[in-house]
C-alpha cells in the first residue's frame, strides 16, 4: 500500500508542477508585446507597401519610414512617417485585459487631427508574432460622427519577427493596407514626429 501512497504523491506533485508552469508562461500577447518593444533603442527602418488596393497607389512610391519607436511602462509608440508627412504615430499599450492599439494623427503645428485616437482593443490569444485589433465602440463613434461609417468594419493587425519585419495592416471587406518594414538594417531616423517636443 505504501508504494501506492508514493507514486499517488509523485503524481500530485508532478501535476501541481506542470500547472505552476502554465500559470507563470507569458502569455502570446505578452511575448508579442517585449519583442515590439525591443524595437525602443533602436533607429528607423524602411518600408515597402505590399498590398494593391489602387487607392494606395501614391505609398508606392512614397518613402515609409517606421521609428525609432520608445517606451514608457507598458507603451510602445513607432513613428509612421510618409515622405515628408510625420503626423501618425502608432500606440501599443498594455491594459488589465491585454493589449490596446491606437493612432495618434497630429497637424503640423502638433495639434491633434479630428481623427485621431482610433483603433481597438486585442482580439483573443493572437500569437507570439501577430495580434489584430479590431474597431472599438469609440473609435466607430468617431468615425460614424465624422461620416466614415465604412471604416466602421475596421480591424488593424501587426506582425513582428523579431530581427527581420514589422508589419502594419488595415483591412474590411473590399479594403486592405499592408505595409513591411525591414528590420534587418537600421536607416536615419527622420525628424520627430509632429506634436512631440525634443527631449533637451
Amino acid at each position: 500500500m505504501k508504494p501506492m501512497i508514493f507514486g499517488l504523491g509523485a503524481s500530485l506533485f508532478a501535476a501541481a508542477a506542470c500547472q505552476h508552469v502554465a500559470e507563470t508562461q507569458p502569455s502570446a500577447g505578452k511575448l508579442w508585446f517585449e519583442a515590439l518593444a525591443d524595437l525602443c533603442g533602436q533607429g528607423a527602418f524602411a518600408g515597402q507597401l505590399v498590398s494593391d488596393d489602387e487607392v494606395d497607389a501614391e505609398f508606392k512610391t512614397s518613402a515609409l519610414i517606421a521609428g525609432p519607436a520608445t517606451c514608457t511602462e507598458g507603451e510602445v509608440r513607432i513613428p509612421f512617417a510618409v515622405d515628408d508627412d510625420r503626423s501618425r504615430t502608432w500606440v501599443i499599450t498594455e491594459t488589465e485585459a491585454g493589449l490596446r492599439f491606437k493612432h495618434d494623427h497630429r497637424h503640423k503645428d502638433g495639434t491633434k487631427d479630428v481623427l485621431t485616437w482610433y483603433g481597438g482593443d486585442v482580439l483573443g490569444e493572437g500569437t507570439v508574432n501577430r495580434q489584430e485589433f479590431p474597431v472599438d465602440a469609440e473609435t466607430r463613434a468617431l468615425f460614424t460622427r465624422e461620416g466614415i461609417e465604412v471604416s466602421n468594419q475596421n480591424t488593424w493587425a501587426m506582425d513582428i519577427v523579431p530581427g527581420e519585419t514589422l508589419t502594419y495592416q488595415m483591412w474590411r471587406p473590399n479594403r486592405n493596407f499592408q505595409v513591411e518594414f525591414d528590420l534587418t538594417t537600421e536607416i536615419p531616423a527622420p525628424p520627430l514626429p509632429w506634436g512631440v517636443e525634443p527631449i533637451e
